[in-house]
């Protein structure tokens, strides 16, 4: 199988490129099942309710590591010592001397340049009196933590007069034969399974040989269940604060305090988590910096260019197994969400990259495998025990997540656009999550399109997004919407454009997408409502909609008021649909009105108008004219009357509805007719589980009827 060739981003002023669907799929449903009103609002709450919060909480775009239209990181002139990158340290040295030392003798000048800059941690002095003494340590720790320079500097410390890299292809079987030279040996992330462990045995016989020899040796390895009877050292890497100080000293030992004391610099430090990779690379950018307001656009923007790079060595990484990238895609796109969810999914994108890259052999996946807190350190991620709310309530669940809450953005970006052949295997996988049964599965396959729609959008469309959007179920067709929707959220380029585009598309399926798509974006972005209001809008004066699609353009057009706290700006373009001159347009205001207001839901309409609408004078005069209208329209007097029903039962239990309805219904009342309709339906009005008249009625009818007494009314 090959990968789709990587398509070039949309300009800003040109909508994407949509490929028709085959001929054998229908123009228009052969019958098309209607969706329920609540279902429409169910999908709402389930896209607000398990989004990542970075999404729909800043609701706007990052800059990533882009200042200025340039490219600010650890770029141009020399850097020299140790760049910490991911999981592994390596040595960079750019210039005409570069060299790479897998194995031979480590050149003592990089010896030196690391010890100059190099930070100790809590566990360095145990480290040396255990290697002096033993002769052979094995140093275990997580991804990024610096243990492969604390290998050098422990067998620098010890004064031997020389240190040798073993060939990484060394195996606990071949390591003896190695050590025939005096001085110190250091093995780097040796890699260890289940047929092949590190055991006590292959460490006596290298301590034997080491004796023999007079010398030492380094094993530096993950944290790993195949060590058989050795007993290893957790490294523990140095403060983030130690590492920029002991390398700015090496530099600018003059400067160190002032350095230390700018603003990006305390910000970055007091955020913590930090691993000694990107406090070695942010110390060679501020190592670097001159008070220019373009070195404090490096400085504030590191964090992000430092994300980017990381996953980029993380997914490039040729010696990382593929199941640990299937299982760090997995997390991007269920960071914050139980770990047990990115566990489970992260198999079946592992068996997808299995056939993707050997499919003459059957996929395998190990029943049992490493602890979570061992997978997540190899990922760079961390867990915790959180409660999740589901619909019986509060749920206690171990999370999973990235430190940094831009990594999954970028990882996500890198996976899509720098390794176009995962591509096949990623749209698959997207594909079952769609169509898996957990509400928070299917959102968290919309949020990923969306951020691979903001890294490539013709491509996210044509080889994901547009697949939903033409099923025939309106479940995918939810997930496409709620794609578009974060990607607008994300600001990726043309999406409103392509909504447009799509309400008037010959396909029914793209169109109902667009409609749900607009009313589902609007109240989150508010200065687009006028936008989205007017595409709908356009559909309907069509006039040519099933009643399937119609019903569509109402809900849709019904959620532009159901969240958000600009609703008085959705109630005044309402209003102004009222007077187009396509009878259809009036209509979807009236119907979209009325199936507002008809909602008892947290922060329903009713809700908003009696705590911040009644006050509003704007607000309240249009919510008075969109009421009147519709208790006077015959084609929708009937659904208006039930709606009215459901706030003066709101107002039944709710003293701050009941003072918003009494101020509200003398405003609707202009014609003896009006005054009688309400006064009819107030005297005959049930209670909500059938018994007589409730007593709100009664007071409305006093508001109504100021001359008379209701009291005397007998009840129905």
């Amino acid at each position: 199988m090959t990968a789709p060739p990587q398509s070039a981003p949309a300009a800003d002023d040109v909508p994407p490129r949509i490929p028709q669907l085959s001929p054998d799929v229908p123009a228009e449903p052969a019958e098309e099942v209607e969706e329920r009103t609540q279902e429409a609002r169910a999908a709402q709450r389930e896209l607000f309710a398990h989004t990542p919060g970075f999404i729909l909480g800043s609701a706007a775009s990052f800059g990533g590591s882009l200042v200025g239209g340039a490219q600010h990181g650890v770029s141009g002139g020399q850097v020299t010592g140790d760049v910490f990158l991911g999981g592994k340290t390596e040595i960079h040295h750019h210039g005409p001397t570069a060299a790479a030392h897998t194995a031979g003798e480590i050149p003592r000048e990089r010896l030196d340049a690391l010890a100059e800059v190099f930070a100790e941690g809590p566990v360095f002095a145990t480290a040396l009196t255990r290697l002096r003494e033993e002769r052979v340590l094995v140093l275990a720790g997580a991804h990024g933590c610096g243990r492969y320079a604390a290998a050098r500097m422990l067998l620098h410390r010890l004064g031997v007069p020389s240190v040798h890299a073993l060939s990484e292809e060394t195996t606990p079987g071949t390591l003896t034969a190695q050590l025939t030279r005096p001085g110190g040996h250091v093995l780097r992330d040796l890699p260890l399974t289940r047929n092949r462990p590190l055991r006590d045995t292959h460490l006596y016989a290298a301590t034997d040989q080491l004796r023999k020899a007079d010398g030492y040796l380094v094993v530096t390895v993950e944290k790993s269940p195949f060590l058989s009877g050795v007993t290893p050292l957790v490294w523990e890497p140095p403060d983030a604060e130690d590492v920029v100080r002991a390398r700015l000293a090496a530099v600018r030992p003059d400067d160190t305090a002032r350095l230390l004391a700018l603003g990006p610099v305390r910000d970055f430090l007091a955020r913590g988590g930090h691993r000694p990779a990107e406090a070695a690379e942010f110390a060679a950018v501020l190592a670097r910096y001159d008070g220019s307001p373009a070195a404090a656009a490096r400085l504030a923007d590191f964090g992000q260019a430092a994300v980017e790079k990381q996953c980029r060595d993380r997914l490039g990484d040729t010696r990382t197994d593929l199941r640990d990238k299937a299982f760090l895609i997995s997390l991007a796109v269920f960071d914050r969400a139980p770990y047990v969810l990115a566990a489970e999914l992260a198999d079946k994108l592992f068996v997808h990259f299995q056939r993707l890259q050997h499919p003459e052999q059957p996929p395998e996946i190990p029943v049992f495998s490493l602890a979570a807190e061992t997978r997540l350190e190899r990922v760079g991620a961390e867990g915790e025990v959180r409660s999740e709310d589901t619909e019986w309530g509060p749920v206690p669940q171990f999370t999973a997540y990235f430190p940094r809450e831009d990594t999954p953005r970028a990882l996500l970006a890198e996976v899509w656009t720098g390794h176009p052949s995962a591509r096949p295997a990623l749209v698959t996988w997207l594909k079952e999550l769609a169509r898996n049964r957990r509400p928070v599965v299917r959102t968290r396959a919309a949020a990923a399109a969306a951020l691979l729609a903001r890294a490539d959008l013709p491509s996210a469309v044509a080889l994901i997004i547009d697949g939903w959007a033409v099923s025939q179920a309106f479940g995918p067709r939810v997930t496409a919407a709620n794609a578009l929707v974060l990607a607008q959220l994300l600001d990726a380029p043309v999406v409103l454009r392509l909504l447009t585009q799509w309400c008037t598309d010959t396909h029914w399926a793209r169109r109902w997408t667009a409609i749900r798509a607009l009313g589902l974006l609007a109240p989150l972005r508010p200065e687009l409502a006028g936008p989205a209001l007017g595409a709908l809008a356009a559909r309907a004066r069509a006039d040519h909609s099933s009643p399937a699609e119609s019903n569509n353009l109402i809900e849709s057009t019904a959620l532009l008021l159901s969240v958000g706290t600009r609703r008085g700006e959705m109630l005044s373009e309402l209003v102004r649909l009222l007077h187009d001159d396509a009878p259809s347009v009036r209509s979807l205001a009236l119907a979209a009105f009325v199936r507002a207001c008809d909602n008892t839901e947290e922060g329903a309409l009713v809700e908003w108008y009696a705590d911040t609408g009644m006050y509003e004078p704007d607000s309240a005069r249009d919510l008075a004219t969109l009421w009147r209208t519709a208790l006077g329209d015959r084609g929708h007097t009937r659904q208006a009357l039930n709606a009215l029903h459901t706030w003066v039962y709101t107002a039944q239990r709710s003293a701050a509805t009941a003072q918003a309805l009494e101020l509200l219904l003398p405003a609707l009342v202009v014609t003896a007719a009006d005054r009688h309709r309400l006064d009819h339906e107030l005297r005959t009005l049930r209670a909500e589980d059938g018994g007589p008249r409730p007593p709100i009625a009664d007071r409305l009818l006093a508001v109504l009827r100021p001359s008379q007494n209701p009291q005397h009314q007998p009840r129905s």
